[in-house]
């Protein structure tokens, strides 16, 4: 048997290994054909025994549909569902790697209340019955002092939007807070002024010749990055061009055709250059312009004037030779082109107008809602609408408080409730806001929030700030570690949640996760205890909650669909885990001719058509009327009137055009000062994976990246040393204490010249104090730590080999003791790459 042969047939008997088995791996051994068939024929017997179990992976947003292999009550594995219209089939590595989660050994299992000090880590194991009298008792306490607003809900990947709504406007509060401000409000924000259709573009792909692409990883994580890579994939086969703008040499990046540094926040100087070249040189549509942008042709011209090439390079350092090219080129593939964005050009100050420029490429071309081009294909609404939602519906709070509603950032929650949670720690610090009941889901602020570890953890310990802390997770992590009760959450491969994505296809369609096996011991759906504190609440709030549990709420909506194949929806999800609506792919919408029932008991009133209750639902173009997009003016805005009222009110200038300005701090950047960012890797999805040992094997390091030019006048080499201070902007929030440090580190350096010479950067996800040993690459036995699980991991004993003290690197760093608070002007979004510092080495 020659080698090739022998390591196949070995994959196989590994394969079929059972729990407990033994298998010679010496480097002689070699197992006979008879052997080797007989594991063959076992690994067929276990095939055909495994469930396949429909559900919907959660590791990160892009929530590919996936089967669950279960046997014997065990998860083998998964692979992907191919009834699912976006993954197709397919799944990454960190949904493979997500299995992990359900048996890790320093899962917590049952409730535990704080014994000590809060942050002292020492805990009592108490029953759930226990844990809900705790939540209720005080809840009710403010209910009846009438103070709902002091109980908040914060979550990080919720999922469960129908409940945890319900619950919170039930009890009557209206702080419900996320991490939306943290990840997207700009984009999303951009997407909304611009088309007012959807939050998240979504590319025609698989049809498009040249994508433009403005600080998207989406080799790695962009939301919905797998169903968009892999149809880049076979429009890359079809002759497609990608060109990428990003500080860092992303993988992204280095698979690009073109990839081009350009210096941070520039990248909407560069696309305004672009369109500067598309006017001048009459390559847009003429007609899409006269017929859906708000704006003439002689307005946008006036607009465009002064964003020259040459103004651009100036600023960018990408050569005006380039940007002319790119734009003719770019304009030349139209409408099957589309230009897009996300976390490079968005996490700035100016975000949001980055964001609106690159937008506006797609418009002068033509290629909005086109075939190959800038599509926006929505996912079926999960809300009231589709599913009806069971009755008695409590009302929404009548009122609004500054933590989940900051009257300075007003358009964080226009469109839909981005909020701008970074700011909720520093507003219970420093202003008069307090908070008496504190429910914590699924969010690790002190590792993914800026001055997470320093400001959110001395607010977090602090009970005259925050009075009871109650935290759901599955395992004992950064926030649970400050809590006053973790309660023992469900892996989202043990509970069910509806779910929805911008349909890739240009259908509509949904899916349904559901639970693969039961939940361990105590571990219970978040969801589920909700329902069950609030019937403890008693009335007003039981009233709300008439069902046993989260998967009875479920039933209850999706049973509203039509029968397929003679199931009920809950029936057809449960076997299908996925549907699509039967509709032609959602080209060009804005053009759609609404339907005389559409029409019926409508009004005109300065050419947009309103339905009977005065809601806007069309436009008359030419006669006729039609559907329009979703903005005030029902038409492509490249003004908005949104914008620059909601700027006005705030003294902030600004004209409601896409204009450029650069950051302050970044615009006055000092010789010796440098620009830290940070970003994602594709094995990793904020805190929630480090604790996933096969994902945190590939992934478990983050140096510095430094460029080679840079590090040589620094006289910093590879693997070097390095110290990194941090301070304050000269712009925004907190600018009165510009250059005051935000925080020091000292870390390792990795030379290359894949990043800007201006540009220091460091990843997310690493360097955690909580998790277990393996967020915290410590290896040796588990401590019997009550609450945890009563499993084990032999592999934690010993084979963690990037454990320090085994010569390894060590779990890395967490950057965002660097990153100061630092939200974007009207939405709120977080700066993330506006962060200045210097550097040094050791």
């Amino acid at each position: 048997m020659d080698r090739r042969t022998f390591m196949q047939k070995s994959a196989v008997s590994m394969a079929t290994l059972q729990l407990g088995g033994i298998i010679a791996l010496s480097p002689k051994t070699e197992a006979t054909e008879i052997q080797l068939l007989q594991a063959e024929k076992t690994l067929a017997q276990n095939i055909k025994s495994v469930e396949k179990v429909p559900s919907v992976c959660l590791n990160c947003s892009t929530v590919c549909g996936m089967n669950v292999l279960v046997k014997d009550g065990k998860i083998l594995g998964v692979e992907g569902n191919p009834l699912d219209p976006n993954s197709q089939g397919k799944l990454c590595a960190k949904a493979h790697g997500g299995v992990a989660a359900v048996d890790y050994p320093e899962r917590i299992v049952y409730p535990l209340k704080r014994v000590g000090k809060r942050g002292d880590g020492l805990w009592q194991r108490i029953s759930m019955d226990e844990a809900y009298a705790m939540i209720a008792t005080r809840i009710k306490k403010n209910l009846d002092a009438g103070e709902p607003e002091k109980v908040a809900l914060h979550f990080g990947r919720n999922k469960m939007g129908d409940i945890t709504n319900r619950f919170m406007n039930a009890i009557g509060s209206p702080v419900i807070l996320n991490h939306r401000g943290l990840c997207s409000s700009n984009k999303r924000a951009a997407n909304y002024t611009t088309i007012g259709d959807t939050s998240w573009e979504t590319v025609d792909a698989v049809n498009c010749k040249y994508f433009l692409n403005f600080g998207s990883n989406f080799f790695e994580t962009h939301q919905g990055g797998l169903p968009l890579l892999k149809r880049f994939v076979k429009a890359r086969n079809n002759g497609a061009k990608l060109v990428t703008f990003d500080v860092r040499l992303s993988n992204t990046a280095g698979r690009s055709d073109e990839w081009f540094a350009p210096f941070p926040s520039t990248e909407g100087a560069v696309a305004l250059a672009m369109a500067h070249v598309i006017v001048k040189k009459g390559l847009y549509d003429e007609n899409f312009i006269k017929e859906w942008s708000n704006t003439s042709l002689e307005e946008i011209q006036i607009f465009l004037k002064p964003y020259t090439p040459q103004y651009a390079s100036k600023l960018s350092g990408i050569d005006e030779k380039d940007i002319i090219r790119i734009a003719t080129e770019f304009a030349s593939c139209a409408p099957a082109c589309a230009a897009f964005t996300n976390r490079g050009s968005q996490a700035h100050q100016n975000g949001l107008n980055n964001d609106r420029a690159v937008i506006m490429l797609n418009a002068l071309v033509g290629s909005i809602g086109q075939k190959g081009g800038y599509t926006f294909g929505g996912s079926k609404n999960k809300g009231n609408t589709s599913f009806p939602m069971p009755k008695p519906i409590p009302p929404k709070p009548g009122f609004t408080t500054d933590l989940e509603d900051p009257r300075l950032y007003p358009l964080a929650n226009k469109w839909q409730k981005m909020r701008v949670s970074h700011l909720v720690f520093d507003k219970l610090k420093n202003t008069n806001q307090k908070l008496d009941v504190y429910l914590s889901y699924t969010i690790s602020a002190p590792q993914t929030w800026p001055e997470g570890p320093t400001l959110t953890v001395e607010t977090l310990k602090d009970e005259e700030m925050i009075g009871f802390h109650a935290c759901s997770d599955v395992v004992y992590s950064e926030m649970a570690h400050y809590a006053d009760l973790i309660l023992p959450d469900a892996t989202y491969f043990e509970r069910y949640t509806l779910e929805g994505r911008n349909a890739y296809e240009l259908v509509p369609y949904f899916a349904l996760r559901q639970p693969a096996v039961n939940p361990p011991y105590d571990c219970e759906n978040f969801a589920d205890t909700l329902i069950k504190i609030a019937k403890r609440l008693g009335k007003p709030v039981a009233q709300y909650f008439d069902f046993d549990s989260y998967e009875e709420f479920i039933k209850l909506r999706l049973d509203t669909l039509p029968r397929r194949e003679g199931l009920s929806g809950f029936e057809y999800m449960k076997k299908y885990g996925v549907w699509v609506e039967d509709k032609e792919k959602n080209y060009e919408s804005y053009n759609k001719v609404l339907s005389p029932e559409k029409l019926k008991d409508s009004f005109i009133k300065d050419g947009i058509i309103y339905s009977k209750k005065g809601k806007a639902i069309g436009i008359m173009q030419n006669g006729v009327a039609k559907r329009g997009f979703k903005t005030p003016s029902r038409k492509f805005e490249i003004y908005s009137s949104t914008i620059s009222q909601t700027a006005k009110a705030l003294q902030i200038k600004d004209d409601g055009f896409p204009h450029f300005e650069m950051p302050k701090s970044l615009k006055e950047i000092s010789e010796h000062e440098f620009v830290l960012t940070t970003f994602k890797w594709n094995v990793h999805t904020q805190a929630r994976t480090a604790p996933q040992k096969y994902l945190s094997e590939i992934i478990h390091d983050n140096p510095v990246w430094i460029n080679t030019t840079t590090a040589k006048k620094l006289k910093i080499k590879n693997g070097d040393i390095v110290e990194i201070t941090s301070y304050r902007p000269k712009s925004g929030f907190r600018a009165s204490l510009h250059n005051e440090v935000v925080g020091s580190m000292k870390i390792k350096a990795f030379v290359t010249q894949g990043i800007h010479p201006k540009v220091v950067a460091v990843s997310n996800s690493l360097g955690m104090n909580y998790g277990g040993r393996v967020p915290k690459a410590s290896n040796g036995r588990k401590k019997e730590t009550i609450g945890f699980s009563a499993y084990e991991d032999l592999d934690l004993r010993g084979n963690i080999w990037w454990d320090k003290s085994k010569g390894g690197t060590g779990n890395g760093f967490n950057p965002n003791t660097l990153i100061p608070i630092n939200p974007a002007p009207l939405v709120g979004m977080q700066a993330w790459n506006d962060t200045i510092c210097t550097i040094h080495k050791v």
